[in-house]
């Protein structure tokens, strides 16, 4: 199985100047990593596109220097199953925190996600749960006070203390933060709800779990008074988190060429036990299942595969598009207007056309960024210089038109997201 190469690693990282758009990046980081099949190219990939299988090459190994090693006290596990099994297998370091580079690779070998892809979450992280250089898939940990860059206002908080910056409402199997307390341990209620929709056939495809977020949306809104759907969580971080199920956790075979997800695979990568009407969850226990085959090389999931997944999912419902929130009780959601929040550079008509959503999403959180920064960094020049270039690389990709302001006054009414101003991950300015 092909890893990427330290050249490849070392390319990302360099960032290259953000002139130069995606595509040719992933050209030499291809190149550098001995891939051969062809990057994605403008437009988006369609969702029919024909697969292959090598078992060769798509086995991912749980043995050896891989085998599953639970985590111990100290080391940190959070809200996304996916990492939390990389680190149990070695495919991230142990302790639950991983510098950027390491990201990149450890999604790949394991899931065959993309390099645009991983790179900007990876950056992403770094800069609102980590030190600019690495981040904990968990909580706060002391380990990120060492190698730290320019200013921070206090220890990261890590992947668990970032709601509404990276991880937000809505989850899948995570409970709403001002419902439950916490958001990054998965709600049995919602795991049983999800299974019990697939059991029948034992299949768990993007239809599904599209329905199922349906719900989990509206649940939100009928529980949490502070549910906010901000921009990155909501617009861009959200499908994510629905579509990452399926497209990653699909076993691949010469039968399921682009997977199938199992019940068995589903509670296994969420760390859950036991029979039916008895599961038995272990936090941090997630596992990569035996004989498991991850996206075949050539396949890899993109931003633009993302963005058009995201694209599918609002066609059938377009309440996912709205940034919105509560506004000061349950059961009172109110979605922005595109264009009065954007100045007419998207409307809710446009959302719906090419990469416009996504683009809509990213475009909103660079304007943000600075912002909801100064909450983080005495000084956040070395933070947006790291992160901006890697939002604009993305949107670049994409074609998105440019957005040049946001009207903020507009988020004012979200009691939500003024909990995001006021709590941030450290210590605020004062």
């Amino acid at each position: 199985m092909k890893s990427l190469s330290q050249a490849c690693v070392a390319t990302v990282l360099a960032l290259i100047p953000s002139s130069l758009a995606f595509p040719q990046l992933l050209k030499e980081i291809r190149r550098d990593a001995g891939i051969d099949a062809p990057i994605f190219n403008q437009p988006a990939p369609s969702l029919n596109k024909r697969v292959s299988f090598d078992p060769k090459t798509q086995l991912v190994s749980t043995s050896g220097t891989h085998k599953f090693v639970a985590p111990g006290p100290n080391d940190q596990r959070g809200p996304c199953p996916g990492l939390n099994a990389m680190a149990n297998h070695g495919y991230l370091p142990h302790n639950g925190v991983a510098t950027i580079d390491q990201f990149i690779t450890g999604t790949y070998d394991v899931f065959g996600m993309g390099v645009d892809l991983s790179t900007l979450l990876a950056i992403y992280g770094s800069v609102f749960d980590g030190n600019l250089v690495s981040w904990s898939i968990g909580g706060p940990t002391s380990l990120l006070n060492l190698g730290g860059l320019g200013g921070l206002l206090g220890t990261p908080q890590g992947i668990s203390g970032s709601h509404n910056k990276y991880e937000g409402d809505a989850s899948p199997t995570r409970g709403d933060l001002y419902q439950y307390g916490n958001s990054f341990k998965l709600q049995m209620s919602q795991f049983q709800t999800l299974y019990d929709l697939g059991k029948a056939e034992d299949n768990y495809d993007l239809d599904l779990l599209t329905n199922y977020r349906v719900t989990r949306f509206q649940e939100s809104i009928d529980n949490n008074p502070y549910f906010f759907n901000a921009p990155f969580s909501g617009v861009v971080a959200q499908p994510a988190a629905w579509s990452f199920i399926y497209r990653f956790m699909a076993n691949k075979s010469s039968e399921y060429p682009e997977g199938r997800l199992t019940g068995s695979v589903l509670k296994s990568f969420y760390a859950i036990t036991g029979d039916d009407g008895s599961f038995v969850y272990t936090p941090g226990h997630e596992r990569i299942p035996e004989n498991w085959y991850k996206r075949a090389i050539g396949d890899e999931y993109t931003i633009p595969f993302l963005a058009l997944d995201g694209v599918k999912m609002l066609l059938e419902h377009p309440q996912f598009a709205s940034v919105g929130g509560n506004t000061g009780g349950v059961d009172s959601f109110t979605g922005l207007d595109p264009t009065d929040l954007t100045g007419g550079v998207f409307n809710a008509a446009s959302l719906a056309e090419g990469n416009n959503l996504m683009c809509f999403g990213l475009e909103l959180t660079i304007q943000e960024t600075p912002d909801l920064l100064a909450g983080i960094f005495e000084d956040d020049t070395l933070a947006l210089g790291k992160l901006l270039p890697a939002l604009r690389n993305a949107t670049g990709s994409l074609g998105c038109p440019s957005l040049t302001q946001v009207n903020e006054g507009q988020f004012d009414e979200f009691p939500g997201y003024a909990k995001l101003k006021a709590n941030g991950q450290y210590r605020r300015k004062r």
